[in-house]
């Protein structure tokens, strides 16, 4: 089989050959003094022949310019035909098969993106990346929550963004230094993570820095993650394990005790001693006491996971006012919530308790329910009284295990709410009331 060389040689001999008899027959026919026009007619013959042999090779390699020029557009979407010819095939095919292949790669490049960017949208850490004018290129959603209350703030200029935070925050983001930081919390219903905030509490931030070249322009990424959710799961599996091991040693000391005292009074029961009698009775109420004692921390550290199911709130708040009466500020919830109805229940039975125990009258305890959507759909419960409150010690201690300001206190309750309201995903917090008493704000996620 002839080459796409060998068929371009013979049709330019064909094209030749024909031009010369064209023009021998116009000399022959017309004499000498025709000899220029049958040069004419003869270079026309070949030209016309030569380019009407070439056609199909003309055409394919248009074709592939096209095609070229779209790759070079980004444009991956055009195929080309075959032409008969089989080294043109045999190029039109690889041109093809390149199309295909960079059609391929660009959809998996563009899914990888979409993913990436729902990942960095997603994510609870603030990214933000600004250029050498200090404008805002890029932010993910916790950023756009934390700057602008969840506004756009790409094209907006980080001195303007920053002029409205914290100090702590600020002096952060204006510093080239890297590591932890500690600033108080904005008193709304929501932060970045979806979790209550409150002007009482101290939130832990970590950010971090990186520099890049993008389009010839020097580029400064921001990183920032918030550590105070971390940071206090970790302080509570500490508080767990110290707990299941003073359990376990007290346990292993109560139970023969206790045996003892039963042997002890079935050997003597035929004795009339009284002193004897008084002895054992209160060795076994200690030891009794003990072991509740115990079994009120082990339910701390051997918590189970929330039993999920819609709640009737309608239901609880009356079993609740039962117990601990309080006014009902708001209306009941209205949009479907799914909980576990018994630890729920557990954490108001806390609140309450403690709300009529600060010394307010029973009659101004008083809960208050609000549906929130920003940042993220959820419901804020409010347990309020008219006590004395809370100093700024016991307010930043009251949610650790073992501490207690009541001479009876096990030092387990408040705790026990927060480690119920974490495992819902959910946040506890609790401040002074500017006019007197104590507000306890409970944040729970719609799922």
């Amino acid at each position: 089989m002839l080459s796409l060389q060998g068929k371009l040689v013979i049709a330019n001999m064909l094209s030749c050959l024909l031009g010369v008899l064209c023009g021998a027959l116009v000399w022959f026919s017309l004499g000498d003094a025709a000899l220029w026009l049958a040069l004419i007619v003869m270079l026309v013959v070949c030209y016309v022949g030569s380019r009407w042999l070439t056609t199909r090779l003309n055409e394919s390699l248009q074709a592939l310019e096209i095609g070229l020029l779209n790759f070079k557009d980004n444009d991956f979407s055009v195929s080309l035909h075959p032409y008969g010819e089989p080294q043109l095939d045999r190029l039109v095919s690889l041109y093809n098969q390149a199309s295909a292949k960079l059609r391929s790669e660009r959809q998996f490049i563009y899914q990888r993106e979409l993913m990436l960017d729902k990942v960095i949208q997603n994510s609870p850490n603030v990214m933000l990346l600004i250029d050498d004018a200090q404008r805002v290129v890029y932010a993910n959603g916790a950023a756009r929550h934390l700057f602008n209350h969840g506004v756009k703030i790409e094209g907006m200029l980080m001195p303007d963004l920053a002029a409205l935070l914290p100090d702590a925050l600020k002096a952060a983001l204006h510093s080239e230094q890297e590591g932890l930081f500690s600033m108080a919390s904005s008193d709304s219903a929501g932060d970045d993570s979806g979790n209550l905030a409150d002007s009482g509490d101290v939130e832990t931030w970590h950010i971090s820095r990186g520099r890049f070249t993008q389009n010839n322009q020097q580029h400064h990424l921001i990183l920032l993650k918030q550590l105070t959710k971390e940071l206090n799961r970790q302080e509570v599996a500490v508080w767990k394990k110290v707990i299941r091991i003073i359990s376990h040693e007290l346990n292993n000391s109560v139970a023969p005790i206790a045996s003892m005292v039963n042997s002890g009074k079935f050997l003597t029961q035929h004795l009339d001693n009284n002193k004897l009698q008084l002895i054992f009775d209160t060795i076994e109420n200690r030891t009794t006491h003990l072991s509740q004692f115990i079994s009120h921390y082990a339910q701390f550290a051997k918590l189970p996971q929330p039993q999920r199911e819609l709640i009737d709130w309608a239901k609880m708040t009356q079993q609740l006012a039962q117990q601990y009466p309080f006014k009902l500020l708001s209306p009941l919830p209205v949009k479907p919530i799914k909980l576990d109805a018994v630890q729920l229940e557990q954490v108001f039975i806390n609140l309450l308790k403690n709300a009529h125990e600060s010394g307010t009258p029973a009659d101004t305890v008083s809960v208050m329910f609000e549906e929130v959507t920003h940042p993220v759909n959820g419901l804020v419960v409010k347990v309020e009284d008219q006590g004395c409150g809370m100093s700024t010690e016991v307010l930043s201690q009251a949610l650790l295990p073992f501490y207690s300001t009541k001479q009876s206190g096990t030092g387990i309750g408040l705790p026990l709410c927060r480690e119920i309201i974490e495992a819902h995903g959910g946040r506890i917090s609790m401040q002074n009331r500017p006019e007197g008493g104590l507000s306890v704000k409970v944040w729970l996620p719609a799922q």
